[in-house]
């Protein structure tokens, strides 16, 4: 008797092996049978002839750290066969001292949420208490623990702070991180230098910790951002992700192929060294990325007190236009102003531009697209969500073929509906992995679906060091995803994003039934998923 069996469905078990028909036995939270289990009885039996059966979905880069406070269902993700969502990228839920949590809960805008945590243990214990359907797991943010100790300072950091630094690192590794996290075009930290990472880094070495980093450049500097990613994994011992890997800007295409070939040498020289990506050609950041950090030293209201400064507003505006490679300036990088939709507004009066482009705010206003930028920030107290359309298709399913390429959606998961419906999320939110198993595996065939999987699943979970998750097995976590592979779509779009996709009908996360015949059962049986340092 299994509490759980799932009857003659077509079997791709992670690995990136041919698929078998057979049936999956489950009891508790655990894979106890694979094979002919004719004969046996469960108390739900779950019929996934000519269907796909395989692990649940892995995001390897997860912004739904606030989402799940507010809905807990995770029903953008868990649509699409996500059972687990990896969090902390540059930023995390924790360490917070009280400043930091004070501005966590003046920051908010339409998601309200208590912060009744200090650590990120503390958070990822509180988001499970709550009620959570998916799996969660979290990196520690190289920013956020440069906020802890430095404030949003533009300097380094002396020896006694950067030992207070690699404090908070050992703390957040012990309760549990995956290892650190940074995000290097953003203030701040962009103002950390490639020793203080390395630090960091040698201070979660010793848990089994990794690094994973938004490159300090995707574009005019990629080589050399690369780079110091190969040199902070060397010097400190780590294993290392390239978060969203990708070329920006036209001007950019052309450095893909060196770069990949750089990757693949250090990998063949012992290195350990992957990336993940999302399967669309626009990221989705702020307008924060279209202006230098210098003038967002000091964190939002300094930031905002320097724009109202004529002097300063006209020097921004300048740098604003002007190629460099000083920082990342992804207004450049997209091309044109009609390349930058602008998605999400803390306030209402602001709210209707939502949809519109940069360029048709600036014409609207009569000013140029640097002046209406600077000029929505201040209006907003906020960055102001945009997508910025940035990479080359060709270059999508290039990196898609990659053997040490994963997938993610950087985006929250979400509902469509209630206060998630007042800001237009990139559609990568509710479509990104469904768009890698119907666009790219079943229409475009860049993918075998074998491939495809163990892409999802067994690499992002060997690259986390998951303990018996990412595969079908025996004595596994019933982490387990059936969909159609004739039907799987996704419909979100950057004009109606809040569109779920369609084509799985049943996902189970730790042995409960979270999706079934494709409706949300309401179940919250997700977990926290400690790192390698947690005893």
């Amino acid at each position: 008797m299994f509490d759980v069996l799932i009857r003659g469905g077509t079997l791709y078990d992670g690995t990136g092996g041919a698929p078998y028909v057979a049936d999956v036995g489950i009891c508790g939270d655990r894979i106890v049978e694979i094979g002919a289990l004719a004969d046996a009885e469960a108390q739900l039996v779950i019929d996934a002839g000519g269907l796909a059966v395989a692990p649940g979905f892995i995001n390897m880069l997860s912004w739904a750290n606030q989402s799940l406070l507010v809905d807990g269902r995770s029903m953008s993700d868990i649509r699409q066969g996500v059972t687990l969502e990896v969090l902390g990228e540059g930023w995390s839920m924790g360490p917070l001292n009280r400043t930091m949590q004070q501005d966590m809960v003046r920051a908010q805008g339409d998601l309200k949420f208590d912060v009744r945590w200090s650590t990120l243990g503390e958070y990822l214990e509180y988001l499970v208490r709550r009620g959570i359907s998916t799996n969660v797991a979290s990196f520690v943010g190289a920013a956020t623990v440069r906020i802890h100790v430095l404030g949003y300072e533009n300097r380094a950091a002396t020896p006694r702070e950067l030992a207070a630094m690699r404090g908070l690192v050992r703390q957040a590794m012990e309760e549990g991180a995956m290892g650190v996290a940074s995000a290097l075009i953003y203030a701040p930290g962009t103002y950390a230098d490639t020793q203080e990472l390395v630090e960091l880094c040698k201070a979660a070495a010793p848990y089994g910790g990794m690094y994973i980093s938004h490159l300090r450049s995707e574009g005019n500097r990629l080589d050399e951002a690369v780079e110091e990613l190969l040199t902070i994994a060397r010097q400190a011992g780590v294993r290392a992700e390239i978060y969203h890997f990708k070329a920006a800007g036209r001007e950019n295409w052309h450095k893909l192929p060196r770069v990949i070939e750089r990757v693949e040498r250090a990998r063949a020289e012992g290195l350990e060294i992957t990336a993940d990506m999302y399967p669309y050609v626009a990221g989705a950041t702020g307008l924060n990325a279209a202006m230098p950090p210098w003038v967002q030293e000091g964190g939002m209201d300094r930031w905002i007190a320097r724009l109202r400064d004529p002097r300063t507003r006209a020097r921004v505006i300048q740098e604003m236009r002007t190629p460099s490679d000083a920082w990342e300036n992804l207004l450049l990088a997209a091309g044109s102003p009609e390349k930058v939709l602008l998605v999400g507004f803390r306030h209402e009066a602001l709210k209707p531009l939502s949809g519109s482009t940069l360029a048709e705010v600036a014409k609207r206003r009569g000013v140029s697209p640097e002046e209406a930028a600077i000029q929505l920030v201040i209006e907003d107290h906020s960055r102001v969500d945009a997508i910025y359309f940035l990479m080359d298709e060709a270059d999508v399913r290039r990196i898609m073929a990659l053997d040490w390429v994963s997938f993610c959606s950087d985006c929250p998961s979400m509902p469509n509906e209630g206060v998630f419906l007042r800001s237009l999320p990139h559609p990568r939110a509710y479509g990104a992995f469904a768009r890698v198993l119907g666009k790219y595996v079943r229409d475009e065939q860049v993918l075998s679906l074998p491939q495809a999987i163990r892409k999802l699943t067994a690499l992002p979970a060997q690259t986390l060091r998951l303990s018996q998750r990412g595969k079908l097995a025996k004595d596994y976590y019933a982490d387990v995803v059936v969909f159609d592979p004739a039907t799987i779509a996704d419909h979100a779009t950057y004009e109606n994003p809040h569109q779920y996709a369609t084509g799985v009908l049943h996902v189970l996360v730790n042995g409960v039934p979270v999706l079934k015949d494709g409706a949300h059962t309401g179940a919250k049986p997700g977990r926290a998923i400690w790192g390698p340092g947690r005893k």
